[in-house]
């Protein structure tokens, strides 16, 4: 299994919380089995999102969707701050 691990800062929770489950990249269609939202519970203003995959293939390919159609586009992103910061994971057991 491989994750897509996505760190950013937000302006508003539901704002942003709005944002993603319109799901401008099609997520299920883009191979993701599964995703968790996790905020830190000292900063509102933050959030990590976890996108789990099969193969590792869909996970940068949906990054490079997000890259290019969603983080750029005001509109598909509106509570986003700044750039996200990115890893692909591997299970390791």
């Amino acid at each position: 299994m491989y994750t897509l691990q996505i760190e950013h800062k937000i302006k508003d929770f539901d704002l942003w919380k709005t944002a993603f489950d319109r799901d401008p990249v099609n997520r299920a269609e883009s191979g993701v089995t599964a995703h968790r939202i996790s905020r830190p519970v000292d900063d509102p203003h933050y959030v990590v999102v976890e996108l789990d995959f099969g193969q590792r293939v869909q996970a940068e390919a949906l990054l490079a969707k997000l890259q290019d159609r969603v983080w750029n586009s005001p509109a598909a992103a509106p509570a986003l701050q700044g750039t996200p910061t990115t890893r692909i994971l591997e299970s390791a057991g």
